[in-house]
């Protein structure tokens, strides 16, 4: 169901996806039935993903640098695992260090493949929803393109004083060389180990491990194996299109619908639930939502609650003008030795930027 409700019809029909969606999810934490089925198709998936990385290897592809350092937030299981949130905590954490540092991603979901700035006029469907989110909550310079590589020769011609680039989701994408990859994982880990489409894998692990990353971090509360850890936690108010903020205690009494377009929607409503607040209705898109023909069905005193990533598409949707809609801020926080590990690895070469810019 692409709408679950307490008492009440469905909001809306299940998007066809979501459903294949949910079956495969449970497919990939086991070694079922299912997942033996389809790993022989897995096992021509390897095949074709290991010839393009040796393509790389032998030159055949070429890797180019930018002249700046990159760091690439990416991950190796299919879905959301948590990398938006990372980006922008390691953004802002560069900015309070005095860095100046830009953001390249693909934009994943957005209309067109050109290279973009996105600016705070930019229509999210142009620029997609992560990097709308990004540069609201960072304020960095950030270029979207199908080749990161444009993005990032775009950005530092646009923006040449720029010392840093993040690269949101680029792991697997080699024509812009990276100088430090960060691998995430939520809590599902690497599932059942096997690739896409028996498993969750976009590309062998740990096999991948050993070939290329630097630092893995968990983005969840149980993690499966080794690497550093993060927290997130819903923030203690929300906020609405103006930027006016409302704390969740105050709301308890109100009558609260939840909508999220996200990855795990189920994760929101829990972390909200778990605030003490009582959802009388939750409304589950697929990940990347298209809103634009979006027609809520809601009480008229119904207060809505919505993740950031959404509000950015819903904030000043015609459709939405008469529903009271307040977005929930996510307050998400890598372990401190994570952040010190990645200093660590960036400190030699940002050294080199002077010589670089010619300081």
């Amino acid at each position: 169901m692409g709408v679950q409700l307490h008492g009440s019809e469905p909001l809306a029909p299940p998007a066809d996806n979501q459903g294949i969606e949910r079956v495969l999810q449970q497919a990939w934490s086991s070694r079922g039935w299912l997942a033996r089925l389809l790993w022989p198709v897995s096992q021509v998936y390897g095949l074709l993903v290991s010839g393009r990385q040796r393509l790389y290897q032998w030159g055949v592809f070429k890797s180019a640098r930018v002249g700046v350092p990159v760091l690439v937030v990416g991950n190796v299981v299919t879905g959301g695992a948590g990398k938006t949130p990372l980006v922008m905590a390691l953004v802002k954490h560069f900015q309070q260090r005095g860095l100046k540092v830009g953001v390249v991603s693909r934009g994943y979901g957005r209309t067109g493949q050109a290279c973009v700035e996105v600016r705070a006029s930019t229509p999210v469907a142009v620029s997609g929803d992560e990097p709308a989110l990004i540069r609201l909550t960072t304020d960095a310079p950030i270029f979207v393109a199908k080749n990161r590589l444009d993005a990032a020769k775009a950005l530092l011609v646009t923006y040449p004083e720029t010392q840093l680039l993040v690269c949101d989701d680029g792991l697997q994408h080699y024509a812009l060389a990276r100088d430090v990859a960060v691998v995430v994982f939520d809590d599902r880990g690497a599932g059942n180990g096997w690739l896409l489409p028996a498993g969750p894998l976009r590309e062998p692990w740990p096999e991948r491990l050993r070939r290329g990353v630097d630092l893995v971090l968990h983005t969840g509360q149980s993690p499966a194996f080794g690497g550093f850890r993060s927290s997130r936690q819903l923030a203690d108010y929300a906020v609405d299109a103006s930027g006016n903020r409302f704390w969740l205690d105050n709301l308890k009494s109100q009558k609260l619908a939840a909508l999220a377009a996200v990855a795990h929607p189920e994760a929101f409503f829990s972390m909200l639930m778990a605030r003490g607040l009582v959802l009388g209705q939750t409304i589950s898109l697929p990940d990347h939502y298209d809103f634009s023909a979006y027609k809520p069905d809601v009480a008229k005193d119904c207060t809505v609650l919505c993740t950031e990533k959404d509000a950015v598409k819903l904030f000043g949707l015609p459709a939405m003008a008469s529903v009271r809609l307040l977005a929930v801020p996510l307050q998400f926080s890598p372990e401190p030795a994570f952040l010190d590990a990645v200093d660590a690895l960036l400190k030699p070469l940002l050294s080199q930027l002077p010589s670089r810019h010619g300081h």
